[in-house]
């Protein structure tokens, strides 16, 4: 199998080659985006004046523009805070009060569709905050008056307990707030359940009435939740994904992300985006045996496949891929090939990388770095 495997791979490149592409042989609507996360929010406009951040902002878009892209991925929602102007959450404490004298959203939402692009709405729903960062948590922070109760589960990281009904309405709530902007589609991260236990004295509750695992618990109380945001989206006409761990048994495992049914069965979303953060020659999970998985679930032919891909794995070791590990420091084109295999995955429509810094500051270029930005702008000519 995976020989044929890499037969078809091969043909696959030599057909690139010798017989590129026509623009018309790609999807029209082919989403080709790049994650800006919290990182590059704080790097490119903390502690920075409204013009000057504003320049940063136009800077940004202009690169992801001009290198060929169509859609920035914005993390607007790091940690039960918002870049955005909220009567819920608190300021992002990656941006400050001179940032905070215009919406960061509205402005980046207004830049990109100038410029015929997309912006997605990248929002994590139970991360709170670090512990270290605990005093933060003030009077007004939606979850200050869960501190101390079994609403609020802390270790290493501060998070929302999924079982209240409470956190749904306030994941819910803040999703809505998100909807009053012009935005091209909302989507979740892979975090969901931050540990097995968390929810251990509400999973006992409801088994007294129910015939229940405790996973199959987890993955309901998600499950609820998906639905909800989905509604409220659908309701507004604007499309809703979620970017899943690339390892389908994380997502059972240790996520509780129920991605099998959500890929099959209405009402839950409109998009996946599986973060497929590994090479061709992982030893435990190869990038050709993960597509072809993902595609064997994706029995719902109203649901878009995007990939998400390992942009900033470029010239660096990949300690966990094993005999594969140097895959990325002696290869320089794998993002290009992870494109054209994807664009062969069943209803697929795109591709995202993760994430800005990687493709734009020359500071974080690897060797390689340069080389798979030149591949991947030929594809995309």
């Amino acid at each position: 199998m995976k020989k044929m495997i890499l037969i078809l791979l091969i043909l696959l490149l030599l057909s690139y080659y010798c017989f590129p592409c026509k623009k018309e042989e790609v999807k029209k609507d082919e989403v080709r985006g790049v994650f800006v996360s919290y990182i590059e929010i704080e790097e490119y406009l903390k502690n920075k004046e409204e013009e000057e951040s504003k320049k940063e902002i136009d800077q940004m878009i202009s690169n992801v523009y001009d290198f060929g892209l169509n859609t920035i991925v914005l993390q607007v929602r790091p940690c039960s805070d918002a870049i955005y102007y909220s009567k819920i959450f608190p300021l992002s404490t990656y941006l400050t009060d001179f940032t905070y004298s215009y919406d960061v959203l509205s402005y980046f939402i207004d830049k990109c569709h100038e410029k015929d692009m997309k912006l997605i709405a990248w929002i994590n729903p139970y991360r709170i905050q670090t512990v270290e960062n605990l005093d933060l948590i003030k009077e007004g922070h939606p979850a200050y008056p869960y501190l101390g109760t079994d609403m609020i589960y802390m270790n290493g990281g501060v998070y929302y307990n999924p079982s209240y009904d409470e956190v749904t309405d306030l994941i819910v709530d803040g999703v809505l707030e998100v909807l009053e902007y012009p935005v091209d589609g909302v989507l979740f991260d892979d975090y969901f359940y931050p540990s097995d236990d968390i929810d251990i004295i509400e999973y006992e509750k409801y088994k007294e009435n129910n015939d229940i695992t405790m996973e199959e618990y987890h993955l309901m109380i998600i499950n609820q939740m998906i639905q909800k945001v989905y509604q409220i989206c659908h309701d507004k006409n604007i499309s809703f994904g979620i970017s899943p761990d690339g390892n389908i048994d994380n997502n059972y495992q240790k996520n509780y992300a129920d991605v099998k049914r959500w890929m099959k069965e209405d009402n839950y979303i409109d998009f996946i985006m599986p973060q497929i953060y590994y090479g061709f020659y992982n030893q435990n999970k190869p990038f050709l045996d993960v597509s072809y998985e993902w595609e064997s679930y994706l029995l719902n032919d109203r649901i878009h496949y995007y990939v998400a891909l390992a942009f900033y794995k470029v010239g660096k070791e990949d300690y966990y891929a094993f005999s594969g590990k140097d895959e990325w420091i002696y290869n320089n084109n794998i993002m290009m090939r992870e494109v054209i295999v994807s664009r062969n995955i069943h209803n697929y429509h795109g591709f995202v990388f993760f994430r800005y810094d990687n493709l734009f500051d020359q500071n974080q270029f690897t060797e390689n770095s340069q080389m798979e930005v030149n591949h991947v702008k030929k594809l995309l000519k």
